[in-house]
């Protein structure tokens, strides 16, 4: 018997083996907002020089929708295919909208009071009645 516990060295008769239990896993970083679920690298590609691209066509929302679903790759400096066509859709959302912001204030705190006798030109809440479609005159 004294023998048997000498073979033994270890002096805990229950031993747990320690792990590393927290150990972090391999962060896996997608191109999309839905991870997984979402896109490839190549066919991410493809839409988002897609989206880039239709955003030129008058479409510059696509360009919002661009950087919100491939928010991920212009959060990172991953993906280096990808990231121009995310980049430049952010500038061009941004300048679309300093430009139709601008634009907009510009008609809703000027009004007539900045433009003078034209504004009655600019203006298409009285297209009706200049044109007489209106039921009452």
């Amino acid at each position: 018997m004294e023998n048997s516990q000498n073979s033994n060295s270890n002096p805990n008769p229950n031993p747990i083996r320690i792990q590393n239990l927290v150990s972090s896993p391999i962060a896996v970083l997608w191109p999309t907002i839905d991870g997984s679920l979402g896109l490839s690298e190549e066919e991410s590609v493809s839409y988002a020089r897609r989206f880039y691209k239709f955003g030129f066509a008058l479409l510059p929302f696509l360009w919002a929708v661009n950087c919100f679903y491939f928010w991920p790759v212009l959060r990172s400096h991953s993906f280096p295919r990808i990231r121009p066509y995310i980049v430049g859709s952010a500038i061009g959302f941004a300048v679309f909208m300093a430009i139709i912001s601008s634009w907009a204030l510009t008609f809703a705190i000027g009004g007539e009071r900045l433009f003078g006798p034209v504004w009655d030109k600019l203006v298409m809440y009285n297209l009706a009645d200049k044109l007489g479609l209106t039921g009452w005159s």
